[in-house]
């Protein structure tokens, strides 16, 4: 019911309203491309009068340009001040560790960040070795901040494989 009544009220007089728009006068469009220079030049030679009215200046329009002033009373958002204020400051970049994975694209690596490669080898070094991987030797490393060395061992750990011996008897044996 819902939607024979949509459609009726989607319908309604559809055809006037057809009509009405296709008879409305539709602008041309400006010349654009190089081929309509000759049909421009044709016009302009068979009415002469189009390039004086494009040339003649209207009193009436420039009298309402005159009349227009605009005073701008925005202040300076303190975003910008503070943008304009504090120069850009130069990052600092360090090599990436040990080329063991043939990081190819990887030049340099901001102070502050790890690459994929080098956050796998100290997770690994950690498990490993956790009396001698320490939070803090990470951080001190890789020239991370020390919460952030904290936060990678707490929230991250690699990949591990466990092999569980088979319960039941007739389970072929691995050699």
């Amino acid at each position: 019911m819902g939607a024979a009544m949509t459609r009726r009220i989607r319908n309604f007089n559809l055809e006037n309203r057809v009509k009405r728009e296709i008879s409305k006068m539709k602008p041309s469009p400006v010349p654009r491309h190089p081929s309509t220079n000759s049909l421009l030049r044709e016009q302009i030679s068979l009415y002469p009068e189009i390039k004086g009215e494009i040339a003649h200046k209207d009193d009436k329009l420039l009298s309402f340009l005159k009349d227009v002033y605009i005073d701008s009373k925005d202040t300076v958002s303190s975003v910008q001040v503070k943008a304009a204020e504090t120069p850009q400051e130069t990052k600092e970049f360090r090599l990436p560790f040990g080329h063991d994975f043939d990081m190819i694209n990887i030049k340099s690596i901001p102070k502050g960040k790890i690459s994929i490669v080098e956050a796998l080898t100290l997770l690994n070094n950690h498990k490993l070795y956790p009396e001698i991987w320490t939070a803090e030797k990470i951080a001190q490393e890789y020239h991370l901040e020390q919460k952030d060395g904290n936060f990678l061992l707490k929230y991250f750990v690699t990949f591990e494989v466990k092999i569980f011996p088979p319960e039941d008897k007739k389970a072929i044996q691995s050699k």
